[in-house]
């Protein structure tokens, strides 16, 4: 202790007012794992760069959350590759065929079997950056 210093009680100081009602519910941090994510393991995360899939609510810059864990089924948004490009499509199945839609063309991209395609996983989250 400094020379001069004494020692006495400590006084608190408290907040005027009312206690916050959502302190009733608190339960302690957020563990965004266990909200967003199914499968640690199989999920990652991927920015997206373009505006194909603005009716998904996907937008330039957003974060994907990409399950790799998921089964792709009919109307699944997924990342895929597709004759070694990157994409972000709704997969369509219609009887024997599958396409790959997309906002920027009314026609849908349909599969062929020279096609070389591989389902990296299917989305199951965005996040939008707040500008």
């Amino acid at each position: 202790m400094p020379p001069g210093a004494t020692q006495g009680p400590v006084q608190a100081v408290s907040a005027m007012g009312f206690p916050s009602p959502a302190r009733d519910y608190f339960d302690g941090g957020l563990d965004l794992n266990r909200l967003l994510v199914h499968d640690r393991v199989a999920t990652f995360i991927m920015r997206v760069a373009g505006h194909s899939m603005h009716s998904a609510g996907i937008y330039d810059g957003d974060e994907i959350i990409v399950d790799r864990s998921l089964s792709v089924k009919h109307g699944s948004v997924v990342v895929v590759s597709l004759n070694g490009q990157m994409l972000v499509r709704r997969w369509q199945v219609d009887g024997a065929h599958v396409s790959l839609l997309s906002d920027e063309s009314p026609l849908p991209v349909v599969l062929t079997e020279g096609d070389e395609v591989e389902v990296f996983g299917v989305i199951t989250r965005c996040l939008h950056h707040v500008r």
